[in-house]
């Protein structure tokens, strides 16, 4: 980032694009469910999107949020005793978080990548993630999640329907809506195609 001077023309207008779909309001639940899901001790950040981005930056704060929706035992990633100082080091905690969220099954379209948080390229990617993993933390309700449910919306989930052979057999036989009717409606007293209609009183 030090490296990084300020982008004009069309690089400018993208970035300004990236930067106005960041959500205020979605970053103070965000900030809430992940200090009722992790504890007090990762603190508060300062509001807005600096505050957030320094907060997340070293990934520390991320794996603990998502070792906190596994059970003891379990827990995918090793969070360090004290928080990793050098560059590659926190990137690297960052990339262990988008591989556990991804195994706990956030898609690869819902995820940020490293540079978007460290470099604060696309926080609102960050957020994407972030509520991603809560709606599938949600969804599980396997007691690992702490918070207001209502946060986040559930996923859909599959709903299989199982049919006997007589069922299925039956449904053979039934004419759909799509391929027509022949009851109803009928031609009959129909004129010739461009002929006047006769109406006899």
């Amino acid at each position: 980032m030090a490296n990084k001077g300020p982008s004009y023309g069309m690089s400018r207008e993208v970035q300004s694009k990236i930067e106005k779909k960041y959500d205020e309001e979605l970053e103070e639940r965000l900030v809430e469910w992940i200090i009722v899901q992790c504890g007090p001790d990762v603190g508060r950040p300062d509001r807005g999107r600096l505050g957030f981005q320094v907060w997340l930056k070293n990934g520390v704060i991320l794996s603990k949020l998502v070792n906190s929706l596994y059970p003891e035992g379990s827990k995918p990633v090793k969070v360090p005793e004290n928080p990793p100082s050098m560059v590659f080091k926190q990137m690297e905690q960052v990339a262990q978080f988008l591989k556990a969220a991804e195994d706990y099954g956030v898609t690869k379209t819902d995820m940020f990548q490293t540079v978007d948080l460290f470099e604060g390229k696309d926080l609102a990617a960050v957020q994407r993630t972030l509520m991603a993993l809560g709606s599938l933390a949600v969804t599980k309700n396997d007691g690992h999640y702490r918070g207001d449910p209502n946060w986040f919306m559930k996923k859909a989930q599959e709903h299989k329907r199982e049919f006997t052979e007589s069922q299925l057999q039956e449904g053979k036989h039934v004419i759909g809506l799509q391929m027509g009717s022949n009851r109803g409606a009928s031609q009959a007293g129909m004129t010739g195609y461009g002929r006047p209609r006769q109406i006899i009183s």
